[in-house]
């Protein structure tokens, strides 16, 4: 509201309205003809009007097309009033009742825009500066809500990555475990024997399996086979590196154990996959 102390005019708008809603009254169950029942209609219309100055002076605010359409509302309705009663005074054939009659209730609006006027605060903020600073809270109020929204879009992102990069890891991990698994259930391959070559058994007592044939085999009556076939071979009937060693270094007295131990590494890795 935009009034800080009451003003004398406060007085006579009061005392003018009071006697326009008599006036009013009277004049238009007069004019109606409706006997008491009329009074509900007369009263009504002064009030209404009355309804509008109150409205004004507690500040209330209707825009429309940027301009406030209380004083409009109050105006119209007090041009009906004084046009019910200057028709009043014609229908009863008496020009003063009809030039005077409406004089009351708009003697009574003017010094209520007086009144207002007095009361009104110089440094109060204007109907445009309420509409400036209604638009700023409202477009501060969107920027709140948009900036809450944001924050709930990225919450919701973060949620979603983070719960794919879970889902990840417990793949990976099962793919792990499960080729663990499998390899720890793979049989060893092992490669077809040729009948010069007997095959070497481990005893269950643990006692390590026999040396391969001495070199008088009759694979010295052919041409020796390299050390890379003795390494396949040898990996493929016995599961310990260095027996498979000293078996191809029994065939082969003339290659170094150095190469032979690569070689014999080397065949593994190809076989099992890495296994020493």
């Amino acid at each position: 509201m935009r009034t800080h102390v009451p003003t004398p005019l406060l007085v006579p708008a009061v005392a003018l309205s009071a006697a326009s809603l008599a006036w009013t009254t009277w004049s238009l169950v007069d004019l109606l003809g409706a006997g008491w029942i009329g009074v509900t209609v007369a009263a009504g219309a002064d009030i209404i009007w009355a309804a509008v100055i109150v409205a004004e002076a507690r500040g209330v605010h209707i825009p429309l097309r940027g301009r406030n359409l209380v004083p409009a509302i109050g105006w119209v309705t007090l041009l009906a009033v004084a046009a019910l009663l200057a028709w009043h005074g014609i229908d009863r054939h008496a020009p003063a009742m009809a030039a005077a009659g409406p004089f009351l209730p708009l003697g009574a609006k003017v010094v209520w825009l007086l009144a207002l006027a007095d009361m009104r605060d110089p440094a109060a903020l204007t109907d445009a500066d309420r509409a400036q600073l209604a638009d700023e809270r409202r477009a501060m109020a969107f920027e709140e809500e948009r900036h809450r929204h944001e924050l709930r879009r990225r919450e919701m992102a973060a949620e979603r990555l983070l719960a794919d990069v879970s889902v990840d890891f417990e793949i990976e991990l099962a793919r792990q475990e499960k080729g663990r698994e499998l390899a720890r259930r793979a049989p060893i391959a092992i490669a077809p024997i040729t009948p010069e070559q007997p095959p070497i058994t481990i005893a269950s007592t643990g006692e390590q399996p026999p040396l391969a044939p001495p070199a008088t085999s009759p694979i010295t009556d052919r041409e020796q086979p390299s050390i890379a076939d003795l390494a396949r071979e040898q990996v493929a009937i016995t599961p310990d590196n260095e027996i498979a060693v000293r078996a191809i270094l029994a065939i082969r007295p003339d290659a170094k154990e150095t190469s032979v131990g690569a070689a014999v590494r080397r065949a593994r890795g190809k076989m099992t996959g890495g296994y020493n």
